[in-house]
C-alpha cells in the first residue's frame, strides 16, 4: 500500500482495504445551464471501484459549490468574512450597510449562494472603499451610530492603502500569502530585494515607487506608513485579503521573481535581512555622509539598484535560488 492510501470498508470486496483519492469529472445541470466539476472520489486499491467515504459527500459538495462560484463570478463565504472584519461590522449591520435586509448575509455564511447581483454589491464594497462609503451613506439611518462610525473609519484607512501602486498591493498581498509571518522590517528589505531581483531577471523594476536609505536599511515610505502600527510584531491585516486573489494579474515573469526571493531571503528574518542591505553598494552610497544611528531620506536610486544587481547577477547567476543563496551566503559570510 502506498503512501498515499489509507483502508477503508469496500462493498464490492466486502472487507477493508487500500484507497486512493482521485479527481473525476462530472457533469451538472443548473438552472439549465450545464457545468463540468471536479470532484474527490476514492477508489478501491483490489477491485478499481469506487468506495464511500465517511465526509467525503460533504467535501464534493463543497468543491461543486466553490467550482460553481468560480464560473459564475459569485462571492463565497471568505469573501463575505474578509468584508466584515475589513469594516469591522457584524453580520446584521453590514446586510444593512449594504442595502440587503437582515438576515441576509448570515444565509449567505451559512451557505445559500447569493444572486448576481447582490454577489457584486459586495465585490464591489470589497474592491472599493469609496463604494462602501456610499452604500454606508445610502442607508445610514438603518445603521446603528457606533457601527456606522467604525466601518467609516475602516473605510477611510482602506483609501489609504491606495496611495500605494497597484503593483506593490499585489506584490504584497503575494508575500502575506506565501510566507508564515512577515513583519515590517522583513516586508520593506523583501521588496527592496524582489525590485533589486527583477532588474537583474527581467531587466525592469517591479514598482514605480522609490525607495530612501534609512538607518535600518531600504525603505519604502508609503510602505512603512501603511504598517507603522505593528512595529516589530508581525503583520496580520485583513486589508489584504483584497488582493489575495488577484495574484493572477501578477505576470509569470514577475511570480518568478517574487518566489525566487522568498526562497532565498525569505528564509531569514528581518535583521539579517537588513545587515545584507549594509553590505550593499546602494545602500552604503546613499548613506555617504551619515555616522550609524543617524537618520536621513536620502534617495536609493532604481539606477543603483539596477547596476549592483546586474553585476551580481554577473557573478552569481541569481536568475535562479540556488545562485541568490550562493550570494547571500558569500554576504553572510563577510558579517555575521
Amino acid at each position: 500500500m502506498n503512501a498515499k492510501e489509507r483502508k477503508e470498508f469496500c462493498i464490492e470486496c466486502r472487507k477493508d482495504t487500500g484507497y486512493v483519492l482521485q479527481k473525476k469529472k462530472i457533469h451538472r445541470t443548473i438552472k439549465g445551464k450545464e457545468y463540468i466539476f471536479n470532484i474527490t472520489t476514492a477508489i478501491c486499491s483490489e477491485c478499481g471501484e469506487e468506495m464511500s467515504l465517511p465526509g467525503l459527500i460533504d467535501r464534493n459538495m463543497h468543491e461543486i459549490d466553490e467550482q460553481y462560484r468560480a464560473a459564475e463570478g459569485i462571492v463565497d463565504i471568505d469573501d463575505i468574512q474578509n468584508l466584515m472584519e475589513i469594516y469591522k461590522l457584524g453580520k446584521a449591520p453590514v446586510s444593512l450597510a449594504l442595502g440587503f435586509g437582515e438576515v441576509t448575509i448570515s444565509r449567505y455564511l451559512a451557505g445559500q449562494i447569493p444572486s448576481k447581483e447582490y454577489s457584486d454589491v459586495i465585490k464591489a464594497a470589497l474592491s472599493s472603499p469609496g463604494y462602501m462609503k456610499k452604500k454606508m451613506r445610502e442607508n445610514r439611518e438603518k445603521i446603528a451610530e457606533t457601527a456606522y462610525k467604525k466601518a467609516m473609519v475602516a473605510a477611510t484607512q482602506m483609501e489609504n492603502l491606495f496611495a500605494v501602486s497597484e503593483k506593490m498591493l499585489r506584490v504584497i498581498a503575494y508575500l502575506f500569502e506565501n510566507l508564515e509571518e512577515v513583519t515590517p522590517l522583513m516586508l520593506q528589505k523583501l521588496l527592496y530585494f524582489i525590485q533589486g531581483v527583477s532588474y537583474a531577471v527581467n531587466g525592469k523594476p517591479m514598482f514605480e515607487e522609490d525607495c530612501q536609505a534609512w538607518v535600518h536599511g531600504p525603505v519604502f515610505p508609503e510602505v512603512y506608513d501603511l504598517f507603522r502600527d505593528f512595529k516589530y510584531n508581525p503583520i496580520e491585516d485583513a486589508r489584504f485579503a483584497l488582493f489575495e486573489r488577484t495574484a493572477g494579474r501578477l505576470s509569470d515573469d514577475e511570480k518568478k521573481v517574487i518566489d525566487l526571493v522568498i526562497g532565498s531571503f525569505g528564509l531569514y528574518g528581518g535583521k539579517v535581512l537588513e545587515r545584507i542591505t549594509h553590505n550593499e553598494k546602494p545602500w552604503i552610497d546613499a548613506r555617504k555622509g551619515y555616522s550609524d544611528g543617524i537618520p536621513s531620506n536620502e534617495l536609493l536610486s532604481k539606477e543603483s539598484i539596477r547596476s549592483y544587481y546586474q553585476s551580481v547577477n554577473k557573478e552569481y547567476g541569481i536568475s535562479n535560488v540556488e545562485g541568490l543563496k550562493r550570494y547571500i551566503q558569500s554576504t553572510l559570510k563577510g558579517i555575521l
